[in-house]
């Protein structure tokens, strides 16, 4: 049965960020010694235990037979995928849409999401930036990035992006269908819904995640 990776003690996380605050100053690695006079060890023989154990634990690499030889590791860098985004979306008031459908919009740009994020492959997704604040109370705001899977069809509470095509107009809202209409819901009790003719609306796309812009 293989061993619990124990976590890093306080005395293991001063000496890393002692030594990550020398590097990225351009100075040399420092010395046992230095090392326990700046974290605070009692003795050099701790600061070559604790060595010892982050060495082993791959968060550095030293060469025992030369002074100042301690390199920090960088810690592998987590995999994104790119996502095109497409353009903009509006959570408020429809606005018009030129075309047709997505192809529309050209692609512009990118954002790179974590797959951990991701229920499905990225290949079929794509993003939009949010404009207005219609979905607010669902945790959306004026510039974020929503991603969506493209979709024609939508179950009643699922958030999309829709082409109300009588108007050639685009927005995003919560869906629901009541007989041959379709409401469009906001996330914003300021809002009112949109009622529009079930047959003259397309499902663009349904919402499977959303990135916040922070201030």
């Amino acid at each position: 049965m293989m061993a619990k990776k124990k976590g890093l003690g306080e005395k293991h996380k001063a000496i890393l960020q002692f030594l990550k605050s020398r590097q990225e100053n351009g100075l040399p690695s420092p010395t046992i010694r230095e090392i326990a006079e700046a974290c605070n060890i009692s003795s050099t023989s701790l600061v070559a235990y604790y060595l010892r154990q982050l060495e082993k634990a791959g968060h550095i690499e030293r060469d025992a037979n030369r002074a100042r030889s301690i390199r920090l590791n960088r810690p592998p860098a987590q995999p994104v995928v790119s996502i095109p985004v497409l353009g903009p979306i509006v959570a408020s008031e429809p606005i018009p849409m030129p075309a047709s459908d997505l192809s529309y919009f050209t692609e512009a740009d990118t954002v790179d999401v974590p797959p951990s994020l991701l229920t499905q492959k990225p290949d079929d997704l794509f993003a939009l930036q949010v404009r207005g604040n219609s979905m607010i109370d669902a945790m959306i705001s004026d510039g974020d990035i929503v991603i969506l899977k493209p979709t024609e069809s939508a179950e009643n509470g699922d958030m999309v992006a829709v082409w109300l095509t009588d108007e050639d107009r685009t927005t995003l809202k919560y869906f629901y269908q009541e007989g041959e209409r379709i409401r469009l819901q906001p996330a914003n009790p300021t809002m009112a819904p949109i009622y529009v003719d079930a047959r003259n609306l397309r499902v663009q796309g349904k919402v499977v995640a959303v990135l916040r812009k922070l201030p």
